[in-house]
């Protein structure tokens, strides 16, 4: 996968992110496959599939390669640095720029288990020790 600057990419749409999802989770994949995949959930037609991978490769998500008669294609963009920048948006959007809005919100309206919690202060702690980390190095 080739390094993305995402936020140069036009968003991808409902059925496009759908299809990404897919493509992420096999690594790389065909037309015909996310088509019988789809197809499993609700009817799709081929062309319809093909038309947003095509789209989805004008704005830079997807690139191709050839096998045969066939492309296949994978994403350019790794599926945590689509989220991150997702996530960066809610926070933008719906929260002010408040990222603390966000976590009242988790907290309020669904709640943590104890080993979600646990993994978050983990995360948590791993952050700023990375920060105090960088302070450091910057001061040397």
């Amino acid at each position: 996968m080739t390094k993305s600057n995402i936020k140069n990419k036009t968003p991808l749409s409902r059925g496009e992110r759908e299809i990404m999802e897919l493509i992420w989770d096999r690594t790389e994949a065909g037309v015909l496959e996310i088509s019988e995949t789809l197809n499993k959930l609700r009817p799709v037609a081929r062309n319809t599939v093909r038309t947003l991978m095509e789209r989805m490769e004008e704005k830079g998500w997807l690139i191709h390669r050839a096998e045969g008669r066939s492309y296949l294609y994978s994403a350019t963009v790794p599926r945590e640095e689509s989220l991150g920048q997702r996530v960066m948006d809610m926070v933008d959007k719906a929260c002010g720029g408040n990222p603390e809005k966000l976590m009242m919100a988790l907290l309020q309206y669904r709640g943590l288990s104890d080993e979600e919690a646990k993994r978050i202060r983990v995360m948590l702690d791993e952050a700023k020790a990375k920060k105090q980390d960088q302070k450091k190095d910057r001061a040397k």
